[in-house]
């Protein structure tokens, strides 16, 4: 037994040390570099030499990190929910890249809400969040892939746990199942390119994915839009306990996001990059046990943790 865990360890460590030759001639573009993710795996890939180019929603974003950076980084500006940015912004890699292609696309960019029970959103609110997390990702793929075909290079794609197991009501895990799915049919497809693609599946991390508003202060509106009817179904009650809830998830979200960063770096450096990365102990301990069991178990768990409505049987 000894034995057979030292072989897998060295196999894995083997892994991870096999670096593709010749990084600081490549070039990987990244969505979503305003914050978070993206912003700090734009820094890292600069540090190990890497060319970035690095896709910001915002000037001020934009601005910031090309001023934070070096040459080796150029910005711009891109909205995932305009076919006419990602044209031109896939233009502008083209310019850049010539001829030898783009090594890597990191899928990052995302947003979180609104989130809540599924009952208490309307169409427009699973919209927002699904043309950013999942119809904006296909159409920057869609437009990046034959640079990526001629590198034979890769594509890495920000899913989440809740790709995994829908532990929250709105568009959030509906897009991350559909990134998943996505990811899944492009790899099959791509394989014969000698193009790789990952997901990264972190568990609940500190990021501004949630937006600048309080969990209470958005809670709040969703309730008092609600009709009548539907509130007293719930009632008040549930209503509080659940923010609670929500917020203390929030509160423990790990603020130390260094596990997720490595990990996209290790799906764009590594000659045998991973189909699945799942940083954080809450994903290997939480989501993914979660995810394996038979359904009607983890249907058990997971209403466990949901206050009993007013309504309820």
């Amino acid at each position: 037994m000894a034995a057979i865990t030292d072989l897998s360890f060295m196999y894995r460590w083997f892994k991870n040390c096999n670096l593709v030759r010749n990084l600081s001639d490549k070039y990987v573009f990244i969505t979503g570099c305003d914050s978070g993710f993206g912003n700090v795996l734009a820094r890292q890939l600069v540090d190990r030499g890497m060319r970035v180019l690095a896709a910001c929603f915002t000037e001020e974003g934009a601005q910031k990190l090309q001023q934070d950076t070096s040459y080796r980084l150029q910005t711009i500006l891109l909205d995932v929910t305009k076919t006419e940015s990602i044209r031109a912004v896939a233009q502008w890699v083209r310019n850049q890249v010539g001829e030898q292609g783009l090594w890597a696309l990191v899928n990052n960019a995302g947003v979180g809400v609104p989130s809540g029970p599924n009952e208490w959103l309307t169409k427009e609110d699973f919209v927002k969040v699904i043309n950013v997390n999942l119809v904006g990702l296909i159409e920057v793929t869609l437009h990046m892939l034959p640079m990526v075909k001629k590198a034979r290079g890769r594509v890495v794609n920000m899913s989440s746990s809740g790709g995994r197991v829908a532990a929250i009501g709105g568009g959030y895990c509906v897009s991350k199942f559909g990134v998943e799915a996505f990811s899944d049919s492009i790899r099959r497809e791509l394989y014969y390119f000698g193009v790789k693609v990952s997901i990264i599946e972190p568990g609940n991390y500190r990021t501004s994915i949630l937006g600048k508003e309080g969990i209470e202060t958005r809670m709040q509106k969703l309730w008092e839009r609600l009709p009548q009817e539907t509130r007293d179904s719930y009632g008040e009650e549930y209503f509080c306990i659940y923010t609670e809830k929500l917020k203390n998830m929030m509160q423990l979200a790990e603020p130390r996001i260094r596990d997720v960063i490595n990990s996209m770096e290790h799906a764009i450096v590594s000659r045998s990059p991973r189909i699945r990365y799942n940083p954080g102990l809450d994903a290997k301990l939480l989501y993914l046990p979660l995810a394996k069991l038979p359904t009607p178990v983890t249907d058990f768990i997971l209403s466990r943790y949901l206050p009993r409505p007013a309504d309820s049987v």
